[in-house]
């Protein structure tokens, strides 16, 4: 196995099945840490910078609280518009990264422009972690997704999954990528607008993915093991901001809903549902108390991946 010391996290499509183990181990290893709430002296020498060309919560919050369990630093721009890298100047990737990789030790990046973090990685002489790039991919949400799968069910393989939502999003790209690694069949359901394009069908037939398409949740909720929602009623990724325009945005159709009555009446009784955040109205908050629930147990996780990540590419894990 590569090791991942000094390694970019660019794309899931880079992950053979076994690093996907040793990453899930190795959380596996940083959870008592975060459960206890310590922090801890492992990076303690170490700085990470975040470069967040697009607004976030718990993408950009996580990998810092990950770095200060770590007893690492934290510097870095949460709004680009507030540096030289995204004022009147809009500085070059390759300039922004250059000077970016003197004031730290790792860069994680998230970009509305598609493979903007690869391109940082051309530049850069310290690991790029992918923090999501326009519609492109967001390996470490799924990460984390696998690692809240893997941590309640006991095993990724033998699972059945059902994704829900808008199929051009990059966290979609990620799991269907992931999968590949895995016996994981997969049902997506989404809006005909959003649907698997062409060259995804066609990348995801090269890899071997076994999956389907239907055009409603209720046709295949009750085979499923996980349930993976995203919203269908959302803001533009290719933008750097999407402001809600005036008068508000729609409702989600009922095809794309995971309501009470629909899991007690339809799913599986052990199976899970898993939602990245924010959502919208396809899961609403009546849900949040039910058996199903794991999105809050998804968060705890969001922070254990990137300890887990932080801790490899910087050498402080083998």
């Amino acid at each position: 196995m590569r090791s991942f010391m000094g390694r970019d996290i660019l794309s899931l499509k880079d992950f053979e099945r076994n690093e996907f183990f040793h990453v899930l181990s190795v959380a596996e290893y940083m959870e008592p840490i975060a459960r206890k709430r310590r922090n801890v002296d492992m990076l303690a020498e170490k700085t990470m910078v975040t470069a967040f060309y697009q607004p976030s919560t718990r993408t950009r919050l996580a990998h810092e609280a990950a770095m200060h369990r770590l007893g690492g630093h934290v510097t870095g721009f949460s709004d680009a518009k507030m540096t030289r890298a995204g004022d009147w100047y809009q500085e070059s990737i390759k300039d922004t990264v250059k000077m970016l990789e003197f004031y730290g030790d790792v860069i994680v990046m998230r970009h509305f422009q598609q493979g903007a973090p690869h391109e940082a990685a051309k530049w850069a002489s310290i690991p790029i972690i992918n923090g999501g790039d326009g519609w492109g991919e967001h390996p470490t949400q799924i990460l984390t997704d696998l690692y809240t799968v893997y941590r309640e069910k006991g095993r990724l393989d033998g699972l059945r999954w059902l994704a829900v939502g808008d199929m051009r999003m990059r966290t979609m790209h990620s799991l269907a990528y992931a999968l590949t690694q895995f016996d994981c069949p997969v049902t997506f359901v989404s809006p005909p607008n959003m649907s698997l394009t062409d060259e995804m069908k066609a990348e995801l037939k090269q890899y071997s993915l076994d999956y389907q398409e239907v055009e409603h949740v209720e046709q295949a909720i009750a085979d499923a093991d996980v349930i993976l929602v995203e919203p269908v009623v959302q803001p533009d990724y290719t933008k750097a901001r999407d402001e809600r325009k005036e008068g508000g945005v729609g409702m989600t159709p009922s095809n794309y809903q995971i309501t009470r009555d629909l899991l007690f009446n339809k799913a599986k009784s052990d199976a899970i549902l898993l939602h990245s955040l924010p959502r919208m109205d396809e899961i609403p908050p009546d849900v949040d108390i039910t058996k199903w629930s794991r999105y809050w147990q998804e968060a705890f996780n969001g922070v254990v991946m990137r300890m887990a990540l932080l801790g490899l590419v910087l050498g402080a894990m083998e």
